[in-house]
């Protein structure tokens, strides 16, 4: 029996976050599997109830992302199956790969968790959804049991309004 060839590489593997095209994050999963290169893509359990059935499907921890373990120089093959937008390079990789770990033990304790952006006083938002659908606000207080406080600017009076952080956009 034959070995299969292994390509020769010029540099050795790194970790890449690869961000992929929505709702591609298992098919560019498989596509590194099947290339022999190192990947993670993150999933979480859920269980809904359709039409009296429950139904349990398997969905990204992080939508839109997958993380891999390939040399540099190949990346570029990545995106001959237009599934990935961009490949980001990771300068500090033992950090990331500390957050990797914390991202698996996460995952393999069952514990409810839902990815949230983390917000800083000052920062730009826009509201999603909700009566204030639209408004643009500052990040007053992103710690409050309420929910996140944004100051809302009007006549030169600020307002401040506690919104559910799901609710939020953090704009450029």
């Amino acid at each position: 029996m034959i070995a299969p060839l292994q390509p020769a590489y010029s540099e050795a593997p790194r970790w890449f976050v690869c961000h992929t095209r929505p709702r591609c994050e298992k098919k560019f999963d498989k596509l590194l599997e099947f290339e022999g290169f190192d990947r993670y893509l993150p999933l979480f359990t859920v269980q809904r109830k359709y039409e009296g059935r429950v139904r349990t499907s398997h969905k990204p921890v992080m939508p839109g992302y997958v993380f891999a373990n390939i040399p540099e120089d190949i990346s570029p093959r990545l995106y001959q199956q237009a599934l990935l937008v961009r490949s980001i390079f990771v300068n500090d990789q033992a950090r990331l790969l500390r957050e990797l770990e914390d991202i698996r033990r996460l995952v393999a304790s069952g514990l409810p968790a839902s990815l949230q952006p983390i917000f800083e006083k000052g920062t730009r938002v826009r509201v999603r959804n909700g009566p204030l659908m639209g408004m643009i606000a500052l990040v007053e207080n992103p710690t409050s049991r309420k929910g996140v406080m944004i100051a809302i600017d009007v006549l030169r009076q600020g307002l401040l309004v506690a919104i559910p952080p799901e609710n939020l956009d953090i704009l450029d």
